[in-house]
């Protein structure tokens, strides 16, 4: 069974690309110092790294 990989958000998607507010919502984040764990498929690992500057990323 693969890691999960833990996210936080840690800056506001208030201002930001529709886009990147999309992938917010995607990964199942709807609040500010919401955490979540993710699978680390190619689709969540794509939409992490496009929004990274707004996430704290760990392993768990």
């Amino acid at each position: 069974m693969n890691a999960k990989i833990t996210i936080k958000q840690v800056k506001s998607s208030i201002g930001r690309l529709k886009s990147h507010q999309a992938c917010l919502r995607g990964l199942g984040i709807r609040r500010i110092h919401q955490t979540v764990a993710v699978e680390p498929t190619r689709e969540n690992l794509g939409m992490i790294r496009k929004i990274a500057y707004l996430l704290k990323i760990e392993e768990a």
